[in-house]
């Protein structure tokens, strides 16, 4: 079957790719500390000292005054989330994105707040239709079938089900990820960069059963923690804040994200793509308080807020000189509390997302903080498809040529616990890639099917699209 989706060069290609490293066998327990009850954070070792002691010594003054800038406005934020709660998420209709029609006002907030509900992505039948068959798969495959909690599953180590793959594939989808993605800008028009061309990454999937408490997932970002500060590239993204001009700062340009270290300690949960967003498709009827995600609707001052927290001592508001860097720990996402971050009043702030239906479609920039409900308080399933906003890029792109040697042979992406495994093998209800349409096949680097170059792209975007056909078809 491979030899029909890949071109001879990528076969070859892929025959010779280096070994990888893997992640340890586990389950999304490992990606985040504040899931395991004894868990105590080690002191950052002192170079971290040094590393912050280099941005002050390039801007303190203006760090100073840029903190003490933000923390008022901050203040304002919240009062606005307060006073709205779910109602401050922007939602939009598919009807309206796919026809051009979503005005500027509405685009305009969902820049602001970084999330957006997109309504009616899929038929509420097919959604439902989705989630029947991953449960005839389960079953089907029980013995073999990892889930976190073990003894009331609610996220799965799945990632190839029929209904996962034919999901990422369909056009409405796709369609979907492109809107989100020409949110998106480089300030370098020679960025190697494609906003046109989505490409699907693989992650787990969601059913929590009502009365469930251990998928607690508390307020995070994901990305990696301290590689905000600790590489030159990443950091490069946040320059404004670190300058002291945090309102300055455009959390939709992507110039220096593209080649940004995202994972320096081979984290359990780091990400080896850059997504744009984070989104989830919906699989059933969800409202607040039933299992279902919390978002901070503040994305350019909780960003700032994040940056410039390891600076400053949140009681006295003085510099803070040590090597403290609250919230993060090598190798995992960046994660706040009260106590950690007590300014954004993450009590008021981490608003539910609001009621939505089987095809809805919900996403939320990579910078945003989220969480899960505590308790699944409601009287039906929390189920969702986890599908991100991945674009065309050099990064991207590496990433989805070792994701696609991990589809062929069913075993987890390289970015999961268990990667190179057997994984879902000799599953029964296995998919035949060979079923999926030709736009999700060239979406994962199978197939025959080159991304088209057109005179109205860029010359970063026409080198970056060059550049992905010569690795995944050999064009």
């Amino acid at each position: 079957m491979a030899s029909k989706l890949l071109s001879k060069s990528a076969v070859r290609a892929a025959s010779t790719t280096a070994s990888q490293t893997t992640k340890a066998a586990g389950d999304i327990s490992s990606v985040f500390p504040s899931l395991r009850a004894d868990y105590q954070p080690e002191p950052l070792p002192p170079r971290f000292r040094d590393l912050k002691m280099r941005f002050f010594e390039k801007n303190q003054k203006a760090l100073e005054q840029s903190w003490k800038r933000l923390l008022p406005r901050l203040e304002e934020e919240v009062e606005k989330i307060k006073s709205k709660g779910s109602d401050i998420i922007p939602s939009v209709d598919y009807a309206d994105v796919v026809s051009g029609k979503v005005s500027e006002a509405a685009l305009k907030e969902i820049k602001h707040r970084g999330t957006v509900v997109v309504r009616n992505v899929l038929p509420r039948d097919q959604a439902l239709e989705y989630k029947q068959r991953i449960r005839d798969y389960v079953a089907a495959n029980q013995e073999r079938v990892k889930a976190f909690p073990p003894d009331s599953p609610a996220v799965y180590e799945l990632y190839w089900t029929p209904s996962q793959t034919e999901a990422r594939a369909h056009p409405k989808v796709l369609e979907t990820q492109r809107f989100l993605q020409y949110l998106w800008h480089s300030s370098d028009p020679y960025s190697k960069l494609s906003t046109s061309n989505p490409l699907s990454y693989a992650d787990r999937l969601r059913i929590r059963d009502p009365g469930d408490s251990e998928f607690t997932l508390g307020p995070h970002i994901d990305g990696g923690s301290l590689e905000r500060w600790e590489d030159p590239e990443y950091s490069r993204v946040y320059t404004k804040i670190l300058e002291g001009n945090w309102e300055q700062y455009d959390p939709w340009d992507a110039k220096h994200r593209l080649s940004a270290q995202m994972d320096l300690y081979n984290g359990a949960g780091a990400c080896s793509m850059l997504r744009f967003f984070q989104g989830w498709l919906s699989m059933s009827d969800t409202g607040p308080g039933e299992g279902t995600l919390h978002v901070c609707p503040m994305l350019i001052h909780s960003t700032a807020y994040t940056i410039l927290r390891p600076f400053f001592d949140t009681k006295s508001l003085q510099p803070l000189q040590d090597a403290t860097f609250p919230g993060s720990v090598p190798g995992a996402c960046q994660e706040y509390n009260p106590v950690t971050h007590p300014h954004l009043d993450l009590e008021t702030t981490m608003v539910s997302v609001p009621q939505v239906e089987p095809g809805d479609f919900v996403a939320w920039h990579c910078d945003s903080l989220h969480s899960v409900d505590k308790e699944h308080r409601g009287t039906n399933d929390s189920s969702v498809l986890y599908i991100p906003a991945t674009p065309l890029c050099d990064m991207n792109v590496d990433y989805l040529i070792k994701q696609r040697q991990a589809a062929l042979s069913y075993s987890p992406p390289w970015d999961f616990p268990g990667a190179g495994s057997p994984g879902e093998m000799g599953f029964k209800g296995a998919m035949d890639w060979s079923s999926l349409n030709p736009e999700g096949q060239r979406a994962m680097g199978l197939g025959d099917k080159p991304w088209e170059i057109t005179d109205a792209m860029t010359e970063g975007e026409k080198e970056a699209v060059r550049s992905a056909n010569n690795k995944c078809f050999g064009v």
